[in-house]
This record gives C-alpha cells, structure tokens and sequence, in this order.
C-alpha cells in the first residue's frame, strides 16, 4: 500500500482522537499539533516540498 495525502490525514485524526480519549488534558497541544501537521501536509500537495 502506497501511503499518499489522502490516507495520512485520517490516520493522525484517529491518533489525534485516541489521545483526546485516553488523556483529556492534552487537548489543546493534540489539536495544535493536528493542524500544523493537517496543514504542512495539504502544503505539501500543493507545493511538493518533499519528494
């Protein structure tokens, strides 16, 4: 399976989900970090700043 943008977003969206659920007190640094990476991701796509 070739891992492209399409399937990186909903995996760190689940990822994101399960730590809000097991540890609630990182919630704003799990959404922080989820749309740096959401966004550098769609830049990404945009732009081909990696390979």
């Amino acid at each position: 399976m070739i891992v492209t943008t399409e399937h990186i977003s909903p995996m760190i969206a689940l990822i994101a989900g399960f730590l809000i659920l097991v540890l609630p007190s990182l919630l704003n640094y799990v959404i922080a970090l989820y749309l740096i990476i959401t966004g550098l991701v769609g830049l990404n796509a945009i732009y081909h700043f990696v390979g």
